[in-house]
Formats: structure tokens, C-alpha cells, sequence
């Protein structure tokens, strides 16, 4: 997973992520207006480097709809998806973070 949103969160989720105890933002780069029977949804994402980002965009909308409203019953009228970023990987920018060991088998 890569940092979202503006350099300026970007920053502070990195010093975040590197106080023990902390946690980061799993929320940062979403935001949803909700009214009573409806939802919009604004989705702020770094793409991977050679990722179709018309097929991301469409499968995030697929995603966010179904799972918005099949959770809260609520209809979807707008899922905006903005690409903050393309995340080029380079030999001194490898990530060197352990993956998470997977939660069920």
C-alpha cells in the first residue's frame, strides 16, 4: 500500500506510521457525503506504474457501489476517483515492508 492524499498528509502519515503505538489513517484519502437516502463518494489514490487507470477507476466504482449500498442501504449517486500520484518502484525505493501475514486461510 502506498501513503495518500496531498504532500502535506503524505508526510504526516509517514511520521505517524513511525511512532510506536500509532496507527495510520486507513480512512486517509476517502471521503463520503451522506444525506438521508443517498451517498457520494471521493476516492484520492496512487496508482501502481503501468496499471490501466481507466479499468482501476471503473472496478473502484463497482466496489464502493455495491459495498455502500448493500451495507447501508444507502444508493450511490457519484463515486469520484483522483489519482493523486503514479508510484514508479526503483531499486533504492523497493518497499521494505513485511507483508501482513494473511488474516484467515
Amino acid at each position: 500500500m502506498h501513503a495518500l492524499g496531498g504532500g502535506a498528509a503524505r508526510a504526516v502519515g509517514a511520521i505517524r506510521e513511525r511512532i510506536p503505538g500509532s496507527r495510520t489513517n486507513q480512512a486517509q484519502g476517502v471521503s463520503v457525503e451522506v444525506g438521508e437516502r443517498q451517498a457520494a463518494v471521493d476516492v484520492e489514490l496512487i496508482a501502481d506504474y503501468g496499471v490501466s487507470i481507466v479499468d482501476l477507476a471503473d472496478g473502484i466504482r463497482r466496489n464502493v457501489i455495491g459495498s455502500v449500498e448493500r451495507m447501508t442501504g444507502l444508493e450511490v449517486t457519484e463515486v469520484n476517483v483522483a489519482v493523486a500520484d503514479v508510484y514508479l518502484p526503483t531499486e533504492d525505493n523497493e518497499e521494505t515492508e513485511d507483508p501482513q501475514p494473511p488474516r484467515v486461510q
